[in-house]
């Protein structure tokens, strides 16, 4: 007899559709089997020959946390290029690496974490460097263009599979965890949910991240918005991640449920599939999932529908298939590439004719950044590294090019007269995260060096003061202070870093002297007869011996120039990171007393700034200014090249530098409407407006022409390079409406493109834009309008320079009154507010109004149509205190007050008399801790 192979199980029958092979899977797992796939780390069931599988792979500007890999700018920096195109072959790189290193190394996951879509809306914001830019249209434009990289070409199979982050209104790192954003309507559909939309409707989107904040009063782990808004953009399964340790959160910091096993199963009912909670130790996961499901808190039907998403992923992956793409890494292609992306991230904020630099001037290059290519938390470990110092010996020659870092170098004195000493170490080329790690944050500090001493002599350290007194101090070998685990102070970190960085200190004035606080562990410094350590007690007074100021060396050197260049920024691990956000847009103290010094000794200064964030400078005795986000392993390259016209710059601005901190709104201010934020409304000057940059070349605009259609508006425009040199320009396309019945942006971003136009050459310049682009929310009937009337069309080279105008005339309908008869009031939709915050009506949805701060806040609701009458009036509310309800221009008024206080969630009717007809404002006051959620009228 012929013996027949067994017949191949049906979820790996690659002719099957990918949702029958995902549902034959699922029948065969065991509940506990599909329960231990809800942990991050999903186990593997070897009856079926399913391999284990982590979701969560970060890989923002290059595959990260990994070891050595392609490290690209950041996020950020990617956005100020303006070019979704050569983000997408970023991208493209990012997961071709990715699927390389898995084939070495298993832990490389392809479930990637990237982009974040979070919008740049306050600029103190920690991690500024994460996201692209404030404004939703750029930001969906940039992050669409990374995941079609990240997911690959395949007509079938996902080369990675992104996920957005972080699910919703997330831009604050100050107790992040247990912060709610007050996000009013207009604010969530226009803004917040805009960048997601987008980009998960381009259909390359895997999944979503939610962030540890709360919105309007909810925690986003358990936002119905996951529900309501994202599963409806797409057809495709999305798989919700959870942040780290965000679903113990629920309970733990945010009090929002009483057990771990409510909470989980509220996240998981809210849309969560993939649980990201103690590590690789899924068992607590798990059993508060089973001991959810045992109490009738979830169904089988609930854990089947989360295990389905993670599944079709894994399917999309090719996982079942042996879908083998072999990737590629570190190629000449992909280190071409990350400089091609470092070059088109500069930005040229300023030049009086300085720049591009003749061959043979002399460079005095100074700045604590000036010989630095920093990493950030969600960077790779570098193969290849540029600084700007590099990059200046390489292009225009060690000889002509005089190099001063511009420290403070110091010696610390003991109370007893002796010095620190960093005693000689053998060297070696250990780096921190070589190996990889699938957490970071658990590699310790190194204790194979010896501790620091004491001697007659002393070593000379050199202090950097990042803000705020926050310093490091670095060893003659280059090597930080740092204190491991034994609390050993040693010069044994080649960069500041980890999650809770162990390389900075203060010194706090005391007895005549200083005591010096390591602010990794809150300790002070003392000396002991086995070494310097940290403790809680013998803390020692050092005296501060400086000597030589940075700034002195800066002038010397400055003086001996043709040109200066300044190299100033910020450590992206020090004073604005995750968990950290900045106190102000300054530079620090030190970095400034550098600048001057060097324009004191030659007013031929440049300023280069390498940052994750915009800065407030003083650019007026500046004879360049440029920024560009810490880019890479070629970022010296890059600026070397743009610095000698090798390229000419066209980065752009992707979001508004302000010029004071008195420009900027509360960091948790969320409404950029009331608020006046961001370029869209900000009613000031700023330093340097959204999408500015300037160019080596000059460009001329014309022929503009306009024409409406049924669905779209069409404008088109010629650009001409009348300069000198290739360059790119940034076209951009802007719109306000005229006349519009509520507060509109001030201009908004429509389309953009970068273009390359050679000396003398001329193009046409065309974009379509959908009629739903100026759109508004009505929050009086719960959907997005087109008002009709005129729009102006602004084109030019950033929103402050409009070169070309034209105004088209719209059709629509003019927003009809509130039926408020009929519908009555939801107390969130109001036109104007002060003093209040929007809440959650209940655990899982709605929402409600409470006074935010004071005891009394104010909203209006604006061509409310009472009909031919009502009598009455009642309001929805919880808590105590009172609901006052007046009418602009009529008679009506009344006052609602609860009488027995209630909790938050448990809601009254209140009712009283209140007469009006016709249509009129409706203004409402609140006063004490009540939540009101609805106010209906009849009679």
């Amino acid at each position: 007899m012929t013996a027949h192979p067994p017949p191949t199980e049906p979820f790996r029958d690659p002719g099957l559709p990918f949702a029958k092979r995902v549902d034959d899977l699922l029948r065969r797992l065991t509940l506990d089997e599909r329960i231990g796939f809800l942990h991050q780390f999903a186990p593997a069931v070897e009856r079926l020959g399913v391999a284990a599988f982590r979701t969560g792979q970060e890989a923002l500007h290059g595959v990260a946390w990994m070891g050595p890999a392609t490290v690209f700018p950041q996020a950020v920096g990617l956005g100020a290029t303006w070019n979704p195109e050569l983000v997408r072959r970023v991208g493209e790189a990012v997961s071709r690496e990715a699927r390389a290193m898995r084939v070495r190394d298993e832990r490389v996951g392809l479930n990637v974490w990237s982009p974040t879509v979070n919008l740049l809306r306050h600029p103190l914001w920690g991690r500024n460097e994460e996201g692209y830019s404030e404004d939703p249209r750029l930001t969906s434009a940039i992050a669409t263009a990374y995941t079609r990289g990240l997911r690959g070409d395949h007509p079938v199979y996902w080369r990675t599979a992104p996920v957005l982050k972080h699910w919703l209104a997330h831009n604050n790192e100050t107790d992040r965890d247990t912060s709610s954003a007050s996000v009013r309507p207009r604010v969530l559909h226009e803004y917040d949910l805009r960048a997601f939309r987008e980009t998960v409707e381009a259909g390359a989107v895997a999944g979503v991240m939610p962030a540890y904040n709360l919105v309007n009063g909810r925690p986003n782990h358990v936002s119905p918005y996951l529900r309501e808004q994202l599963r409806t953009w797409t057809d495709e399964e999305l798989l919700v991640c959870s942040d780290a340790g965000a679903p113990s959160n629920l309970v733990d910091s945010e009090h929002y449920f009483d057990t771990h096993e409510e909470a989980t199963a509220a996240s998981l009912r809210a849309g969560v599939d993939s649980f990201t909670d103690h590590g690789t130790d899924g068992s607590i996961i798990t059993g508060r999932l089973r001991g959810a499901y045992e109490r009738g808190l979830l169904s089988e039907a609930d854990l089947d529908t989360a295990v389905r998403r993670q599944l079709s992923v894994r399917f999309r992956l090719g996982e079942f298939d042996g879908y083998d793409d072999p990737g590629a890494f570190d190629t000449a292609e992909h280190r071409a590439l990350a400089l091609e992306a470092a070059e088109q991230a500069v930005v040229l904020l300023r030049n009086d004719g300085v720049l591009p630099l003749a061959p043979d001037t002399r460079i005095a290059v100074v700045g604590l950044l000036a010989d630095e290519c920093k990493l950030d938390w969600y960077s790779g470990t570098l193969m290849h590294r540029s600084t700007p110092l590099e990059g200046l010996y390489e292009r225009f020659g060690a000889e002509r090019v005089e190099f001063v870092e511009g420290v403070d170098r110091i010696r610390l004195r003991t109370s007893a007269g002796a010095f620190l000493y960093v005693p000689q170490a053998a060297a070696d080329d250990e780096v921190r995260g070589a190996e990889g790690a699938l957490d970071p944050a658990l590699l310790a500090g190194r204790t194979d060096l010896p501790a620091l001493t004491t001697d007659p002599v002393g070593t000379e350290l050199a202090l950097v003061d990042w803000g705020g007194g926050v310093l490091t101090l670095r060893a003659p070998d280059g090597r930080y202070l740092s204190v491991a685990e034994d609390g050993r102070v040693r010069a044994s970190a080649e960069q500041p870093g980890g999650w809770v960085v162990q390389e900075t200190f203060r010194l706090e004035p005391h007895d005549g002297g200083h005591l010096l606080r390591h602010l990794g562990t809150g300790r002070h410094v003392c000396v002991a007869a086995d070494g310097v350590k940290v403790a809680e007690e013998g803390a020692e007074i050092f005296e501060l011996l400086v000597v030589e100021r940075g700034e002195e060396a800066v002038r010397r050197t400055a003086a001996r120039a043709d040109v200066v260049l300044v190299v100033a920024g910020n450590d992206p691990h020090i004073n604005g990171r995750e968990t950290e956000d900045r106190t102000t847009l300054r530079l620090p103290d030190q970095q400034e007393r550098l600048l001057r010094a060097a324009r004191a000794g030659n007013p031929r200064t440049v300023l280069a700034l390498v940052s994750a964030y915009p800065y407030a400078v003083d650019p007026g005795s500046l004879a360049a200014l440029l920024w560009t986000a810490h880019g890479g392993q070629a970022a010296g390259t890059a600026l070397a090249r743009i610095l000698a016209g090798d390229v000419s710059p066209a980065g752009r601005l992707p979001q508004t530098w302000y010029a004071d901190d008195a420009d900027l709104p509360d960091l948790l201010d969320y409404d950029i409407i009331g608020g006046r934020q961001t370029y869209l409304y900000f009613e000031g000057s700023p330093l340097y407006p959204f999408g500015h940059g300037l160019s080596y070349a000059s460009f001329s605009y014309g022929d503009l022409t306009t024409r409406v259609t049924g669905e779209s508006v069409r404008v088109t425009c010629a650009v001409t390079n009348t300069g000198r040199p290739t360059a790119d320009e940034v076209v951009q396309l802007y719109a306000r409406a005229v006349d519009p019945s509520v507060p509109r942006p001030r201009r908004e971003l429509l389309a953009h493109r970068r273009i390359t136009l050679a000396p003398g050459e001329r193009a046409e310049v065309a974009f379509e834009v959908p009629l739903s682009a100026f759109e508004f929310w009505d929050v009086a009937h719960g959907r997005p309008h087109l008002e009709p009337g005129p729009y102006e069309l602004m084109v030019g080279g950033s929103s402050e320079d409009a070169r070309l105008r034209a105004t088209v005339e719209l059709d629509g309908v003019p927003v009809p009154p509130r039926a408020v008869r009929e519908h009555g009031l939801d107390a969130a939709d109001f036109d104007e507010q002060s003093g209040s915050a929007i809440v959650d009506r209940t655990r899982t949805s709605g929402d409600a109004v409470t006074p935010s701060g004071s005891r009394s806040a104010e909203l209006l609701y604006r061509a409310c149509d009472f009909g031919a009458g009502v009598t009455r009036v009642t309001a929805t509310v919880s808590g105590e205190g009172t609901v006052e309800v007046s009418l602009d221009g009529g008679s009506g008024y009344a006052v609602l007050t609860v009488k027995e206080p209630t909790g938050p969630y448990e809601h009254v009717l209140l009712e009283a008399e209140f007469g009006a007809a016709g249509v009129h404002d409706v203004r409402l006051r609140l006063r004490g801790p009540l939540r009101l959620a609805q106010v209906g009228f009849s009679g």
